[in-house]
């Protein structure tokens, strides 16, 4: 995922790496018979020590929790409330319905106690929730932020999958690390035949003035097409046309952005339309958007079609 160095490129050429691609026709994407549902429970792809797989027990996920309290709490701004801080967890409802997607290091083991059984430490984790799951549990979490229903109804015959709660422990926030953690996604986006991912992703900071210029690019130059459109819910919603295109210095923008909102354009995603603040995490969140059928060739070819490409 890394990006040529921008003196080599134009501008305009810069800006156009991070356009989401043009929508491809769907007859790439694989539906093969080897990538099924049995591989939940399996590995899901391994660079040297590091290996990607779903969680396999509550321990598993106590331990993502604790992953993401530190990331989010104790590394970032976000305030925690008195149950937060006892258990040192960053929990919420939806950790019972969804999977978690984890990246564990085999060369950091660590035990539950003195004679404990070694394990693996967990490094990073997503959390993943399919929408027949959230449709029998009140819908996705993404949805007290963003108008997600409407454009789930505009696409009856589609399979959504929201990515959240995404972390990695500040040593391993390498390249192979986020490999991995795609690697991952993409074997599940095959395994359960997703059509659709959505989430929120987040720039730190709660006033929007302050990264008027980040809102401003992902606003002119990420937008998607009028079936793709998904707007923030009215009583939250912050606008993101805080300066004119012609204003917007791109290179600056690029940079400032987070590292995961640009690797989400590199693979063609589209940015919704407003952004939130989020007061409780101190940042400001925007909606991605990623119809697989549009993804990025280059992504699709790294990975494998039958994501093959880590498989262990």
């Amino acid at each position: 995922m890394s990006m040529q160095r921008s003196g080599l490129l134009s501008p305009r050429s810069f800006v156009r790496k991070f356009i989401p691609a043009a929508t491809l026709k769907p007859a790439w994407l694989p539906r093969p018979a080897a990538v099924t549902v049995e591989r939940a429970t399996t590995s899901l792809g391994r660079i040297g020590s590091l290996e990607v797989r779903l969680a396999r027990s509550t321990r598993e996920i106590r331990k993502a929790q604790m992953l993401r309290y530190h990331v989010f709490y104790e590394e970032m701004s976000a305030i925690a409330d008195a149950e937060t801080q006892a258990t040192r967890r960053d929990i919420d409802a939806y950790d019972e319905i969804c999977d978690h997607l984890l990246v564990l290091d085999h060369d950091a083991v660590e035990r539950n106690a003195p004679f404990g059984r070694k394990k693996p430490r967990i490094v990073g984790t997503y959390r993943l929730l399919r929408q027949e799951v959230a449709a029998r549990n009140g819908g996705f979490y993404t949805a007290d932020e963003f108008d997600i229903q409407a454009l789930v109804d505009r696409h009856p015959g589609l399979r959504f999958l929201e990515l959240g709660r995404s972390c990695v422990l500040k040593p391993y926030r390498t390249k192979r690390t986020v490999e991995l953690l795609w690697h991952g996604i993409w074997a599940y986006v095959l395994m359960h035949r997703i059509d659709v991912m959505v989430g929120c992703a987040s720039i730190t900071g709660t006033e929007p003035d302050g990264i008027a210029e980040q809102l401003a690019f992902l606003h002119h130059n990420a937008r998607p097409p009028q079936d793709w459109q998904v707007r923030a819910v009215d009583h939250r919603y912050v606008d993101m046309n805080r300066m004119a295109k012609a204003e917007i210095n791109d290179r600056q923008a690029l940079r400032d952005l987070p590292p995961l909102i640009k690797g989400y354009l590199r693979l063609g995603a589209y940015i919704g339309d407003g952004a939130v603040v989020d007061r409780q995490f101190g940042t400001t969140d925007v909606l991605i958007v990623m119809p697989v059928a549009a993804l990025n060739s280059r992504y699709v070819n790294h990975y494998g079609a039958d994501a093959q490409r880590y498989a262990s």
